[in-house]
């Protein structure tokens, strides 16, 4: 199961991305996927050729009216089971016994 995290912006629209980033996160939802948006990214949780084809469709739709695209990708595969997308943030606030803003 893999964990991927990414981001994905347009280098060539000006100040404010987030009509880019919308498109971005339409495809991700609609994928039916686990994932998580944060401000600075968007991780996803799936079996290899499932995220990294959110993330071309991501890149395709982007590319189509932008001439640089940035993106930034960091991937964590471990054998076995899904969930880690909440168990591992769960793991933390187990340790320190709270709660902690997610």
């Amino acid at each position: 199961m893999v964990l991927l995290e990414f981001s994905m912006s347009p280098m060539t629209q000006g100040e404010s991305v987030s009509p880019y980033v919308a498109r971005s996160l339409d495809i991700i939802d609609k994928s039916g996927l686990p994932y998580q948006l944060t401000p600075m990214g968007t991780i996803i949780e799936g079996e290899w050729a499932e995220v990294m084809a959110i993330v071309t469709a991501c890149f395709e739709t982007m590319r189509a009216d932008c001439d640089r695209v940035e993106t930034q990708i960091k991937i964590d595969y471990r054998a076995g089971p899904g969930g880690r997308l909440k168990s591992k943030v769960d793991s933390v606030q187990k340790k320190l016994g709270r709660k902690l803003s997610t």
